[in-house]
């Protein structure tokens, strides 16, 4: 499944002011796991089976809907006329969950859905998530850490890099997409499967 760009709904455009006082893209960028779990297929885990995925946490960079192209290791700029649908830790962290699902079998919950087993909790921080228009590629780097419920917890860092033939909201939405993809497919095999009950 590649990512799809969202027509900006009319009253979104209304509220571009909220947005820096700038006027929101026409089109709006997502991500789309590229493999998912089927529909009525339901699942059970025992107790400590299931793996909650938390939303991964940012830096100020990435604390925003704007696309960043890193310049150089000191300097950042953002993709003109490019605008994630909502925060991309958000549309990160769900993919990397769904991803995990089809994948592994196991039972995937996010942190509003858990009470009182969470199973193994896997968090993380997104550090980079734009272009690098030096090497021309989308470029992903994600540092996981992964608590199981019977203590102990492990850690492990992912990258993905992309082409991209050109440094605008076209190349860059199908390019970071794929990026996001790769990680969450590294994690996936990093964290492991149980078999579903």
């Amino acid at each position: 499944m590649r990512l799809t760009l969202l027509p900006a709904l009319a009253g979104l455009l209304a509220l571009g002011g909220c947005f820096g006082g700038g006027s929101v893209p026409d089109q709006l960028f997502t991500l789309s796991a590229a493999e998912t779990r089927p529909a009525a297929a339901p699942r059970i885990a025992e107790p400590g089976q299931a793996i909650t995925v938390a939303d991964p946490t940012v830096p100020q960079a990435l604390r925003t809907q704007r696309v960043p192209v890193y310049i150089d290791e000191t300097s950042i700029q953002y993709l003109q006329d490019a605008q994630w649908v909502e925060n991309p830790a958000a549309l990160f962290g769900r993919l990397v969950g769904e991803v995990i699902a089809a994948r592994t079998g196991r039972v995937v919950l996010d942190t509003a859905q858990y009470t009182n087993e969470p199973g193994t909790v896997l968090t993380g921080q997104l550090q980079r998530f734009g272009i690098d228009p030096t090497s021309m590629e989308a470029v992903a780097l994600y540092d996981v850490a992964v608590a199981n419920p019977t203590g102990g917890i492990r850690s492990n860092r992912f990258e993905a890099r992309v082409p991209v033939a050109e440094v605008t909201p076209l190349a860059a939405a199908p390019a970071l997409n794929q990026a996001a993809n790769q990680i969450a497919e590294q994690v996936a095999a990093w964290v492991g499967g149980t078999p579903a009950s």
